[in-house]
């Protein structure tokens, strides 16, 4: 069975010399029925091992229930790469960053109004014991030391750039090897965190993009009998709405790539493939200003968000070629692509007058936020009433994290968290009139300690300085659309709405759906989630992957929560487009 060792000379895999090249691949961001074929374009670039997070949010959506299958079938990932011939590094969290919808930790820890995340607090250690149980049982049979691929597992993940409690990392140790984890432990900091966020008796790795030979030295000079890894190689970084779309020249990462693997070091690359957050799975960041991140995960790596090797693919292999075996296959060409006419969106069903089809809603005193709903993602859905026809001025006092308002069905203004808006000045027709607030959660915050990110109206939202007596809070998660009812021939409605469509395919590949004329929202095909599109860009396109779509008859579903072009049409297209490139 193979065992993975450390000296200060780097590692040994069953006694003999071993360099860990290693490429991040999430199976959560790639469809399942292409986890294969990405694992054998890893290996075909030269690396000998895959790395992945675990997303802990998917696999506990609630405390009772667990999830191993489909999508979310973590062993059988972890199989097809052994069946490749490759290695996995393991890192499970309880914490991931990722760019993930809060960093992978599950909306329903924040129900408790007080809890600590990342801590001692006992209601989470209990829940991330928990976790480790459900998740790790069944992974065990697939650890080295039991003869499968499993080489190495992190404890949490980049701990010292949050906090500085070694008690913390060591219950994460302690609760793994109680679980039966018998492989190395490691952890994983930027240079400067690396003490913060260490454990005695566990390899200390460094994360960075550039400056190979200076961090490397500074990771020896602070574990002089430890070998060199650097867990996460930036290769490429992630987008984030209204900014440019970030790129990184092949050229100069292969470089800094060759100066690593010339000091003797191991790596992994974040990202080998980056794929694409489904759904409503992207996270944010919050340094002062809320910024969500886009659906695209191509994150400029060697393989792009469709899977097709790039100019940075080529680069890599070639610099792989100077420092250990590169298979002598050839690389496979990029994969064939769906191009179709124009799609009409015929069928139409307007949000707000159908919203107590999709869900029922709690009464309560006060807006209740998602996390007390026990929702996940998607949308809430506010309502109460005027008390007097006249000048209105709506307060809320935080918005997390898009409030659309309406007024008796009819649009009266928008609340960003992202712009620190809190109050609107609107006019109510009559005494009695309906108030709705429709709020989108963006994305939860998914790095420091913004992670406390609770969604919908949050604290005091007050009418002319008074808090309305009663609210109606209905739930939108939007994980089945079964329930729209669709109906042909209605003119293009004025508000949010579902518009619906069919198209034929004869052979089923990738491709591109582009929505040139609408504004903001979400698409499904054949009821898989796309993920969400917004005119500001960068990204001006959703990957739609080959095996969501079947040969025959197909249908597409966009939610577009302001308007759609009078002629109600979407594209399908065999190129991508991520928007300009920018800062």
């Amino acid at each position: 069975m193979p065992v993975l060792q450390t000296d200060q000379a780097g590692f040994l895999l069953d006694g003999q010399p071993f360099r860990l090249l290693s490429g991040g691949l999430h199976y959560f961001r790639v469809h399942p029925a292409q986890w294969a074929d990405r694992l054998h374009k890893a290996r075909l670039m030269g690396l000998n091992t895959v790395e992945t997070y675990v997303p802990w949010n998917l696999h506990q959506p609630r405390p009772e229930q667990f999830r191993l299958d489909g999508g979310l079938d973590l062993p059988r990932f972890v199989e097809l790469a052994a069946a490749e011939g490759l290695h996995v590094l393991l890192r499970p969290g309880p914490y991931i960053c990722a760019e993930w919808e809060g960093g992978g930790l599950p909306s329903w820890l924040l129900a408790e109004p007080d809890i600590r995340l990342r801590s001692r607090d006992p209601r989470f250690l209990a829940a991330v014991d928990d976790y480790f149980r459900r998740l790790l049982t069944p992974l065990l049979p697939h650890l080295a030391s039991r003869g499968g691929p499993i080489l190495a597992v992190q404890v949490e993940n980049e701990y010292g750039a949050f906090g500085e409690d070694t008690a913390y990392l060591e219950h994460l140790a302690d609760s793994l090897r109680r679980c039966g984890i018998d492989v190395p432990l490691f952890t994983c900091d930027q240079p400067s965190d690396l003490e913060r966020g260490a454990l005695p008796g566990v390899l200390a790795t460094a994360n960075f993009g550039s400056r190979a030979a200076e961090h490397l030295a500074e990771l020896r000079r602070k574990r002089p009998d430890s070998p060199l890894l650097t867990t996460e190689f930036w290769i490429g970084w992630f987008d984030r709405w209204g900014a440019g779309h970030v790129v990184r020249d092949p050229d100069d990462a292969a470089r800094e790539l060759d100066e690593l693997l010339s000091a003797g070091a191991s790596v992994n690359f974040y990202m080998f493939h980056g794929g694409t957050n489904f759904g409503f799975t992207n996270g944010a960041n919050d340094k002062h200003t809320y910024r969500p991140t886009v659906t695209s995960y191509d994150y400029d790596a060697p393989l792009d968000e469709a899977g097709d090797p790039t100019a940075k693919y080529h680069a890599f292999r070639e610099v792989i070629a100077k420092h250990a075996p590169v298979p002598e296959e050839p690389v496979p060409a990029r994969g064939p692509k769906l191009a179709l006419p124009p799609v009409v969106l015929g069928e139409s069903a307007e949000l707000l007058p159908n919203a107590a089809a999709l869900a029922p809603a709690v009464r309560s005193p006060r807006p209740l936020t998602m996390e007390e709903l026990a929702q996940d993602f998607g949308f809430v859905l506010y309502e109460t009433v005027l008390p007097a026809a006249g000048p209105v001025l709506l307060e809320v006092e935080q918005v997390r994290d898009r409030a659309q308002v309406f007024v008796d069905g009819r649009p009266v203004g928008v609340l960003e968290r992202e712009n620190h808006e809190h109050a609107l000045a609107f006019t109510a027709p009559a005494a009695g009139s309906t108030l709705t607030v429709l709020v989108e959660n963006q994305g939860r915050v998914n790095y420091g300690p913004g992670i406390h990110d609770r969604k919908g109206l949050l604290g005091k939202v007050l009418l002319d300085g008074a808090e309305p007596a009663e609210w109606s809070c209905r739930p939108l998660p939007l994980s089945s659309l079964a329930d729209v009812p669709f109906a042909a021939g209605a003119p293009t409605p004025v508000g949010p709405a579902f518009h619906r469509g069919g198209f034929e395919v004869a052979a089923p590949a990738d491709t591109f759906l582009h929505l040139e004329g609408w504004t903001k929202g979400n698409a499904w095909v054949n009821g898989f989630p796309l993920g969400r599109y917004w005119s500001r860009g960068p990204q001006r396109s959703l990957y739609v992957p080959a095996p969501v779509l079947r040969a025959g008859t197909n249908e597409v579903v966009v939610l577009e929560l302001h308007s759609a072009h009078r002629a109600r049409t979407v594209e399908f297209r065999g190129t991508p487009d991520l928007g300009p490139i920018g800062e």
